[in-house]
């Protein structure tokens, strides 16, 4: 042992005398070749470039560009705030690596552009459903917010009139499901024949009789139904109401489809999504016609019928006020105004309050000095420095500047509305 110790020690004196010496004059004579300095400046300059991208990956906090903007994402029980240029929901996403899985629901939609700071996202990750549609059982995941929606979601055609309910798994070891049920009631298809005029009709009625009253038909006196009103329904069963002696005609109209709106505070303002697809109805109006040698003198209704129900589409619109489009409530705009003023701000600027006329792009940083002449700022004020009458920080402060555009517009138009149908009109104000 004490043999390999001195050897040990012999060579590292030798290594320290003889060999270290001759590499570091060896390194002398290569820095002074006049591609020694760039190479080494160059590797440094990598080196320091992958670490921040590494970084960067790990914890979704790439450095911030000059027109970047502060998004905040909502999913997996976290929230996360991350920068984001001029870029979709979708991109954004991709970059920062998080996965939208299959029946995940994203809102705003995937291809809704980050237009504003404080831009909210939230991801609802999918659980698992069974859908009970008769005798047939699929299992899928969603993380729709309706029961309708769910079963579209797993691709499952709903009409309108099916019956569709979403209840808990009560018992996970009869159906091996440990998320929601969602059950199907489907309607009965019925072909009806009403004065002549063929339609195709789903209803939960049990008999004839009962179709009639739940489709609100008016019997005349010497109507004829076939079959009797106390035949049961079955699937793709005929029936037959007919009038004799008079012409009648039918009309096929569409009832609009009807928009529910829910206000979500966990979206940016003027954001939104649908969380229910909707569809538009259809009814039959019956016409009678008065005829006069054999010519149309006079026109009554007999009834209108529903025979397709609309459905309902549910919209989830954004009320956050943070980020720049929330300075509008901190500048005494009023809430009924806020469409207005967005509309003009977007198209005059982009919501940026450094922008001078003429300038494209991003949202370039404050350089310290605003044009004497031109638009600039939120509103693109004519010029800029009349925004001073605001306050004395008008080139920079986004609030001063809608203090600025709100008194513009009330005093000029007399509201933010006549403003915005000038700006519609004109394209410009």
């Amino acid at each position: 042992m004490q043999q390999r110790f001195k050897q040990f020690r012999l060579k590292f004196t030798r290594f320290r005398q003889v060999r270290l010496p001759k590499r570091i004059r060896q390194f002398k004579i290569m820095s002074r070749h006049p591609f020694a300095v760039p190479v080494i400046t160059l590797s440094v300059l990598l080196l320091l470039t992958a670490i921040i991208f590494f970084i960067g990956n790990q914890t979704h906090s790439l450095p911030v560009s000059k027109d970047a903007k502060i998004v905040i994402i909502s999913h997996d029980h976290v929230q996360e705030t991350v920068p984001a240029g001029k870029t979709t929901v979708g991109q954004l996403l991709q970059h920062v690596h998080i996965a939208v899985n299959k029946g995940d629901v994203v809102e705003p939609a995937l291809s809704t552009m980050i237009d504003q700071d404080q831009f909210r996202i939230n991801i609802y990750r999918a659980v698992p459903v069974e859908i009970v549609d008769g005798t047939q059982k699929t299992f899928t995941y969603s993380a729709a917010k309706t029961s309708r929606a769910i079963a579209e979601q797993a691709g499952t055609q709903v009409y309108a009139e099916d019956g569709v309910t979403t209840t808990p798994s009560e018992n996970f070891l009869q159906t091996g499901n440990i998320g929601e049920q969602v059950t199907i009631n489907r309607a009965t298809t019925i072909n009806l024949n009403l004065y002549g005029t063929p339609l195709t009709i789903r209803t939960h009625a049990a008999t004839v009789g009962d179709l009639i009253k739940q489709k609100g038909i008016k019997l005349a006196k010497d109507d004829e139904i076939i079959p009797t009103a106390n035949t049961p329904l079955t699937s793709n069963a005929q029936v037959v109401i007919a009038r004799n002696g008079t012409k009648i005609e039918s009309v096929t109209e569409p009832i609009a489809m009807p928009i529910q709106t829910i206000n979500d505070p966990s979206l940016a303002y003027g954001t939104n999504a649908v969380r229910q697809q909707g569809s538009a109805g259809q009814k039959v109006t019956t016409y009678q016609d008065q005829l006069k040698n054999g010519v149309v003198v006079g026109r009554s209704v007999i009834q209108s019928v529903v025979t397709q129900q609309p459905v309902t589409q549910i919209v989830v619109i954004g009320t956050s006020l943070s980020g720049i489009k929330g300075d509008m409530a901190l500048a005494g705009i009023a809430p009924g105004d806020y469409t207005y003023a967005d509309y003009i701000i977007s198209h005059e600027s982009g919501w940026c309050p450094t922008k001078a006329q003429g300038q494209y792009g991003g949202c370039p940083a404050y350089s310290g000095y605003v044009p004497a002449s031109g638009g600039y700022g939120l509103c693109q004020s004519t010029p800029g420095s009349k925004m001073a009458s605001a306050g004395s920080d008008w080139a920079t402060n986004p609030v001063t500047q809608l203090r600025w555009c709100s008194g513009y517009a009330t005093g000029r138009y007399g509201s933010w509305a006549a403003a915005y149908n000038h700006w519609v009109a004109n394209h410009n104000w």
